[in-house]
């Protein structure tokens, strides 16, 4: 049995293919490379330039900079981590308890909205402040007074308002004859949840939510404010020292390189859940 080849037709069609790939390629690599050499031109033909790039763009700074910047860009690393943990456990609480039937559990429904009505429309620079400075004022015995502590806490209460928001959304996307089969099936209402109803939930709103979480990596910069050294209060300390702010410059190269990867998995698990239909292209 001779081995299946395809038909002169469709290794034209093939062929076809892959000249009109090579050829979008060329031109996409050509207008970016013509865009980069148009905007370095008009930046750097600008009278103020030379000054610009010796005050921000300090090859030799950035790299003196570099070590202390990184250290305290660990510090907003850990920070994220644990603060996206604690988000998604009180998100989803939250959700749940939006999303919860019966008069019964009407005083958790108002809870839960309240909570997310208020934290949602307080700044969360304003519940750094209010938390990192009125908490520690009043002095109570038990509680710490670390600013990483209580930032990290503002981080938590704001995001989980929008992350409860995503996940109720979710939860509410799922057709009720779902709920109604496992019920029919003889699961409880906690086991229709686990099992049925939050799998498919999730799975849905994983794109907004991976979405919140690259956010949420450059608001742990924030917490710079409280006196926390991070990563943007290493570059004000470095930047102090001679008044370059060249500094500065690498705590924004950190945080892109540190969001770009999420962002890149967030673009990939959209496109894979079919969000993204008639766009121009992958990026």
């Amino acid at each position: 049995m001779s081995e299946w080849q395809p038909s002169a037709l469709q290794q034209e069609r093939t062929a076809f293919r892959r000249r009109q790939a090579q050829r979008s390629t060329l031109i996409a690599a050509g207008s970016s490379i013509a865009l980069v050499v148009l905007v370095a031109f008009g930046i750097g033909s600008t009278p103020g330039w030379p000054r610009v790039r010796e005050t921000f763009f300090n090859v030799d700074r950035a790299w003196e900079a570099l070590p202390t910047v990184a250290q305290g860009l660990w510090l907003n690393i850990r920070v994220m981590l644990i603060c996206a943990v604690l988000i998604v456990i009180l998100g989803l609480t939250l959700a749940i308890l939006r999303t919860l039937r019966g008069p019964i559990f009407f005083p958790l429904r108002v809870f839960a909205a309240a909570y997310t009505d208020v934290f949602r429309g307080l700044p969360l620079l304003l519940v750094i402040f209010l938390l990192g400075f009125g908490v520690p004022a009043l002095q109570l015995r038990g509680l710490p007074n670390d600013a990483v502590i209580w930032g990290g806490a503002a981080l938590v209460l704001t995001y989980s308002s929008y992350v409860a928001e995503v996940f109720r959304a979710g939860i509410e996307s799922v057709h009720p004859s779902q709920r109604a089969a496992a019920r029919s099936l003889g699961l409880t209402y906690r086991q229709t949840l686990r099992f049925v109803v939050l799998p498919q939930a999730v799975r849905r709103v994983l794109p907004p939510l991976l979405n919140d979480f690259v956010s949420l990596q450059k608001d742990s910069g924030l917490i710079a404010v409280l006196g926390v050294i991070d990563a943007i209060r290493a570059a004000q300390l470095e930047t102090a020292i001679d008044f370059n702010f060249t500094p500065y410059v690498v705590a924004g190269l950190l945080f892109v390189a540190l969001t770009i990867p999420l962002t890149r998995l967030t673009d990939y698990v959209a496109r894979k859940q079919g969000w993204y239909g008639g766009g121009g292209g992958p990026v």
